[in-house]
């Protein structure tokens, strides 16, 4: 009965692991897929900023080519050891800081990307974070990764493409300040406190921070797999180093 027991345990974890890492029909690449169009919301905001330009001030176009803009996903669950962690970046985004002459607190900032355009697992990034993220990652398992996290069941990127982060307050004195953001995901937005290290200023501008999100907040449910046998922390990480000019 013992032995029974421990084969069908080995082969629940043995399923589990398949349909997290494995299994699953691969995603098609963005270039390949239908997604929802930008709706010239970058141009939006750039003709916001630039009427904010014109009362004076400095405005800074974020460059993407110079920043990052990571996302931490961490392994959860009974079986969380044969799970993985996994490292997000968005490799283009679009961002905005203005500063006024009257001082931070009436300046403010945008930064939108887009789920469906994030890369996931660059080995890269991966061999930067220690023994937490030393596993290298095969194509087909990204490729899972990406439609358990990005899929109808858990973030639904087809359905709310855009994560924004705009500023609603911002107090303090450089280098530090602290940000009161606005923060739109899955189609709800949440406000927080944010610490900000700003330098550069004021010829170019250099600001890093980080934030923790809860997907169940923006009403996204973390993906589980067998009554969570395998799954992913609720909490994220959102890690970011921005320059512009």
């Amino acid at each position: 009965m013992k032995l029974t027991r421990g084969l069908i345990s080995i082969a629940i974890l043995i399923t589990a692991v398949s349909l997290v890492s494995c299994t699953s029909s691969p995603v098609a690449p963005v270039s390949e897929r239908t997604v929802a169009p930008q709706l010239g919301r970058a141009k939006d905001f750039a003709a916001h900023y630039a009427e904010l330009s014109k009362a004076q001030g400095q405005l800074f176009n974020l460059a993407p080519k110079v920043s990052s803009v990571r996302i931490y996903v961490f392994r959860a669950g009974r079986a969380a050891k044969v799970g993985h962690n996994h490292v997000l970046s968005a490799p283009d985004f679009n961002g905005y800081f203005f500063l006024a002459p009257a001082g931070a607190a009436a300046s403010s900032f945008d930064l939108e990307f887009r789920l469906d355009q994030l890369e996931i697992d660059n080995p890269d990034h991966r061999s930067t974070l220690g023994k937490a993220f030393a596993t290298q990652l095969s194509p087909e398992a990204i490729a899972s990764t990406r439609e358990h996290m990005l899929g109808e069941d858990n973030l639904q990127a087809m359905r709310f493409p855009f994560v924004r982060i705009r500023s609603v307050q911002i107090s303090g004195e450089a280098p530090k300040f602290a940000a009161k953001i606005a923060v739109q995901l899955h189609g709800q937005t949440r406000e927080m406190w944010v610490p900000l290290s700003v330098t550069g200023l004021p010829e170019n501008l250099s600001v890093e921070g980080s934030l923790v999100l809860r997907q169940s907040d923006f009403g996204a449910k973390p993906y589980s797999v067998l009554g969570g046998l395998l799954a992913v922390e609720d909490e994220v990480i959102v890690e970011f180093k921005l320059s512009g000019s």
